[in-house]
Parts: C-alpha cells; sequence; structure tokens
C-alpha cells in the first residue's frame, strides 16, 4: 500500500516545511511542496493507496526516534518487561530503532544471544531492536575474552549486522586493565561503547560511609567516573558514548573532551586517532528535580541512578542541548514492578513519554526548536548507530516515521501504559504533545487517539 500524507507539517533536523509525503515499498518515494491543488500521485500505480490529509491540522510528521539506551528485561524478568511489551510500548513512543542494554538473565555477552534477539524483534515487526554485548564475559567485570574472539573472527564486520554498541550497562569494570582490554577490542570491532559512569572510587565510598546523602556522593561518582572513562577512552582511542549525564561537571568534561578531539583530529596524534565522544541526556534528568524525587520517595518511587539533580544542573544539560555538547536524548526505559520500585529498585520508564516531556520541556519551554528536538530523538543518534537510511526526510529513506499532534495536552495516566510496568515520574503530569500515529519501515504499527 502506498500512503500519501497529504499537506502535512514535515520536520526533521534540516527542515520544517509544509508538503505532501508518498510512501512506498517501505521508503520515502516522493516529498512535494506544492499546493495540495498542484501535487499529483501517479494513479497508475499498483495497490490501494491510503490518503492521510493533514490541512488545516497542527499536525507534524517526523523520522521516528531513534533510543540509544532501554533495558527491555528480555529474557529473563517477564514480570517486569518482555519484547513484546516493550516493543507495544516503543511504538507508541513514536520509536523505530532501540539499543537496549545487557543486563538481562542471562546476560547478553554472546553474539548468538543478541542474534536471537533481534530475530525476534524483526518477526514481530514493530521496531528495528540492537541488543549491546557487555564488555565483560557475565558482565561481571573481569573477562573479555569474548570480545577478543569476535575482534579475531574472520569477518568481524558480520557483527555490525547485529550489535551497534558495547556497554556495561550500570555495572562499572573497576579495573583499569580489565577495562583496556574492553576498549582495545572495541576498537578492533569498530564498535563505539556506551558507558554508564556510575563508580566513583574511595573518596564516594568514603562519603557514603560516612553517612552523606546520596545527592552528594553520586555526583562524585558520576564526576570521577566520567573523568576515568574519557581518559581511559582517549588512550586506547575509541569512540566513546557517555550515558545519562546529569552533572554539570561531568558535562563540562564531555565538552572539553570534544574541544580536545576537534582540535586533536588533524594532527591525528598517534594511539588517540580513533577518539570520539558523544553523550546522551534523559527527558527525567531534563524535567525532574531532586524535590520531585523527595516527593516521590528518594529510596522508593523517585529513585533513578544517576539520581534527579538541581536546579543548576538542569540549567547546564540545556545549555548542553543548545551548544551541541548533548548529542542525543535516550531514554533509559528501565521498567519495575511496584513492589520492586518500593523496596529501591533504581530507574523509570520512559519510552512512552520521552517525546511529550521533551516537547513540553524543550520546545514550549522554548529551549530548542522542534527541528533541534528532532535531530537530538531521530537524526544523531541514528547516524551515532551508524544507520544512515533513517532519522530524515528525504527520498530513499527508510520510511520509519511519527506522526504528532504539537498542541495536544495530556495527562500521563497508568492505565495507558503498553509497558508491562507503570514505573513513571510523570503519572498524573500535564504535558503537551501526543503520537498519533507511528510507521515502522512504511507500515503503521501504532494509531493513538487523534
Amino acid at each position: 500500500m502506498r500512503i500519501i500524507f497529504e499537506q502535512v507539517r514535515l520536520v526533521d533536523h534540516s527542515m520544517d516545511r509544509r508538503g505532501t509525503l508518498v510512501i512506498e515499498n517501505g521508503h520515502i518515494k516522493t516529498i512535494s511542496f506544492n499546493s495540495k491543488e498542484d501535487f499529483q500521485v501517479d494513479e497508475r500505480l499498483p495497490g490501494p493507496a491510503l490518503r492521510i490529509d493533514c490541512s488545516g491540522t497542527d499536525w507534524v510528521l517526523m523520522p521516528a526516534f531513534v533510543d540509544l539506551h532501554a533495558h527491555f528485561r528480555d529474557p529473563g524478568f517477564p514480570e517486569k518487561e518482555t519484547l513484546e511489551s516493550a516493543s507495544l510500548a516503543a511504538v507508541a513512543g513514536g520509536y523505530g530503532t532501540v539499543v537496549c542494554m545487557a543486563n538481562t538473565k542471562p546476560p547478553i555477552d554472546n553474539l548468538d544471544l543478541a542474534k536471537l534477539l533481534r530475530e525476534r524483534a524483526h518477526q514481530l515487526g514493530l521496531i528495528d531492536l540492537y541488543p549491546v554485548l557487555s564488555l565483560t564475559r557475565g558482565m561481571e567485570g573481569r573477562d573479555t575474552s569474548h570480545l577478543e574472539a569476535l575482534a579475531k573472527a574472520p569477518d568481524p564486520g558480520v557483527l555490525r549486522d547485529t550489535v551497534r554498541l558495547l556497554s556495561e550497562d550500570g555495572r562499572d569494570v573497576s579495573d583499569d586493565e580489565t577495562l583496556r582490554r574492553a576498549f582495545r577490542s572495541a576498537r578492533q570491532l569498530g564498535l563505539r561503547v556506551s558507558y554508564h559512569c556510575d563508580w566513583g572510587g574511595a573518596e564516594a565510598e568514603a562519603a557514603k560511609a560516612a553517612g552523606a546523602a546520596r545527592a552528594y556522593w553520586s555526583r562524585i561518582e558520576e564526576n570521577q567516573a566520567t573523568e576515568r572513562v574519557l581518559r581511559l577512552a582517549a588512550e586506547c582511542g575509541i569512540s566513546i558514548h557517555i550515558a545519562h549525564v546529569s552533572t554539570k561537571e561531568a558535562l563540562e568534561m564531555v565538552r572539553k573532551a570534544q574541544a580536545a578531539d576537534a582540535s586533536r583530529s588533524s594532527s591525528r596524534e598517534s594511539g588517540q586517532d580513533g577518539f570520539r565522544v558523544t553523550c546522551e541526556v534523559t527527558p527525567h534528568h531534563l524535567a525532574c528535580t531532586e524535590e520531585d524525587a523527595e516527593e516521590l520517595g528518594p529510596e522508593s518511587i523517585g529513585r533513578v541512578n544517576p539520581p534527579l539533580r538541581n536546579t543548576e544542573d538542569i540549567t547546564a544539560l540545556i545549555r548542553g542541548i543548545q551548544d551541541g555538547t548533548i548529542t542525543a536524548i535516550a531514554t533509559d526505559h528501565a521498567p519495575h514492578t511496584e513492589s520492586d520500585k518500593i523496596q529501591g529498585a533504581p530507574g523509570f520508564i520512559g519510552l512512552e513519554t520521552a517525546f511529550a516531556v521533551s516537547y513540553t520541556t524543550l520546545v514550549e519551554g522554548n529551549h530548542c526548536s522542534l527541528q533541534k528536538l528532532s535531530a537530538l530523538m531521530s537524526y544523531k543518534p541514528s547516524r551515532i548507530l551508524g544507520l544512515t537510511d533513517r532519522g530524515i526526510l528525504a527520498p530513499w529513506a527508510r520510511a520509519d516515521l511519527v506522526l504528532v499532534d504539537p498542541q495536544a495536552k495530556v495527562v500521563v495516566q497508568k492505565t495507558d501504559f503498553k509497558s508491562r510496568s507503570s514505573n513513571s515520574p510523570f503519572i498524573g503530569r500535564k504535558l503537551q504533545g501526543r503520537i498519533l500515529m507511528t510507521l515502522h519501515q512504511g507500515q503503521i504499527v501504532y494509531e493513538g487517539r487523534r
């Protein structure tokens, strides 16, 4: 079936114009900026055409979102989430491509497990799923032989059909030499490493032992871990992606590393010519503060790693979005059962609310344009993954698209989630921006209320 969006506002990282877009065979066929009366579709082409007339509406057609950081809990934790429920949550949130972390049971530490999960997602036909491989075997922080074996395989490029990122998730690799080995293998494999900076060393441990507040010692952890990982990544010459940046100090470290990378790229210093730095921020770290965590319960419903920060940190994060230091918005979708959250399990779900939270906070907050938001949620994350066929509105691009109503007011309801979990800090909040439709390879995979 051909799908024709007539007179819709078309927005991506470089475009904001009203026009008509035609989808055929899973790809964008044509885009016209002529008036509706002037635009003619060749009716001689075989098959029916679905026409969606958007004239007279504020609806916006954008590239589907790409999430660099989600926890699907599959295999091993069906009470929290399954591949099926997470995929339904993703399309309800406008996502077409998702990277899922390896902290499953068993951990995703081999290519066979990753291939199986990706193939199951392909059979569902809702999203493209790219599982990460853990940096160490079993996510135990010691053995990197699984990556070394892949690097020595006859055709290590086969790996990229399944895996686009490596990550140890929130479990740190505390031994420097072990982390160097993992980073060197990542460089051989040509894969970027996503790193969760949660380890802070002796100073943070001493602060914990002294009874300091989480807001204090967790800041030490994130900042010291960020400094360490950026230093080792530069030493090993790899592409490093810093996950869920939340402190102004860590963001400034990323900014300085990016500036050093830019100045070094012309000289191509030996051993560092592959060093590249990107980073992400989550919607909840942009929209929620430590006061929100206190209200929700800082050691229960409001607990997340890294913790929600103060308004100075949020101001710094927004500045990082504006100046390009922050490369992507990622959800860190982390489903938990209600009983697990009450007992202190860290994390929030985020796939279904990410657009509305980001739009309300950034666009309605007059901090960035919708084009910039599209770049952060679609174009840039797809390029970080090396996927050039999506994240953009152009003839030839894959028709992974999302239709949104940016003017719609939405009150987040617990009963509306497609996820099996409902641990969201936004329940009861009024947000702006509704997902009306999500298309995956030219097929409508989600329709919401219009």
